[in-house]
């Protein structure tokens, strides 16, 4: 049998025309679809194929070139090439994801994210934040608690001076006298006259009477002036009275019964001091009042106090004796610089 003539049938039939090659169909190859992804360029149509073994001739298409890939652009990355589709199930479902490209850089790690703090439990109240001292570490609190127990232990000691101060002469008192006045003089002195246990219930009052010589060369003594009533009239109804009008008198008194017994003799050094001032304030006060008259000279002046009791309250059984006692001090003589109202 020729190999290219006409294929004999088996009942004797005309052979089948040959198909020459111009009559040659060329089948279309399939291309594979991508499935999820973007569809591949068409692959290049592949030359007619030959079902008989007919060696090719010259009016065959020469077969085409292979096409070399251009060179990638500088300004775009090279991508590469999808892979095509393989056949079956399993394969569509695995290149259904587009792969990453290997030179990516490897993403950072995640930092842990924390817990939520745990609910508190039904019926129990959250615990109170700390605060204050309650706040600090234990060094600190240490410190703190020893700088408290020292300022606590110096104001103890200093209320225990302050206490032995004021109380009445007592055996620490006589021994460590000097160290506890060191301590309160000057700037914690205490005055307990008003808030005395035993406050004064007596009241006071400074009298004077002067000798004056008129111009007519006569001699003459004048009556007892009282100057503690004459400061209370001047002080009541007054909203703002002087100081000279409430303490001068007092405690030019007060300083002279401070430095003299009962027999008006000085027993301190200032006894001295303590008699002149209160000598020119009551000259000063008797020429206020024109007590010496006009043109007279005060040659002396005598001081003397009237101490009354205080009468005691309607439901006290106390019983006091109502009649003043009087405390008379000698005649002084007035100097020269003084008697000429030089006391102003």
């Amino acid at each position: 049998m020729d190999a290219y003539g006409g294929h004999h049938t088996q009942d004797g039939g005309a052979d089948a025309p040959h198909a020459g090659p111009d009559d040659a169909v060329p089948t279309r190859p399939d291309t594979a679809v991508s499935v999820g992804s973007a569809a591949a360029p068409p692959a290049p149509a592949a030359p007619p194929t030959r079902t008989d073994a007919e060696p090719p001739t010259a009016c065959d298409p020469a077969p085409a070139a292979p096409q070399t890939p251009a060179p990638a652009s500088p300004a775009e990355p090279e991508r590469e090439p999808e892979p095509a589709e393989a056949a079956g199930p399993f394969a569509r479902a695995e290149h259904s994801a587009p792969a990453e490209p290997a030179s990516a850089a490897p993403a950072p790690p995640i930092a842990p994210v924390p817990a939520p703090p745990a609910a508190p439990e039904p019926g129990v109240s959250p615990a109170p934040p700390r605060t204050g001292v309650a706040a600090l570490s234990l060094r600190y609190r240490i410190g703190a608690a020893a700088a408290l127990a020292v300022v606590a232990i110096a104001v103890c000691l200093h209320l225990g001076v302050v206490f032995l101060h004021v109380a009445p002469s007592n055996t620490v008192t006589k021994r460590h006298g000097e160290a506890i006045d060191d301590w309160v003089y000057p700037e914690f002195e205490q005055n307990w006259k008003l808030f005395a246990p035993n406050p004064l219930q007596q009241n006071i009052a400074v009298e004077v009477r002067a000798q004056v010589r008129t111009a007519g060369g006569e001699v003459r003594t004048t009556g007892w002036y009282d100057l503690s009533a004459e400061d209370g009239r001047a002080i009541e109804g007054n909203l703002l009275p002087s100081h000279t009008q409430q303490n001068e008198l007092r405690r030019a008194f007060d300083y002279f019964t401070a430095t003299h017994n009962a027999d008006n003799r000085a027993v301190s050094p200032r006894g001295t001091l303590s008699e002149s001032y209160l000598r020119r304030v009551a000259v000063l006060r008797l020429r206020r009042e024109g007590a010496p008259g006009e043109g007279a000279a005060v040659e002396r002046v005598q001081v003397r106090s009237r101490t009354t009791n205080v009468r005691p309250p309607s439901w006290s059984r106390e019983q006091v004796s109502l009649e003043p006692v009087y405390r008379v001090m000698p005649w002084w003589v007035v100097p020269a610089d003084e008697t000429g109202g030089g006391v102003r």
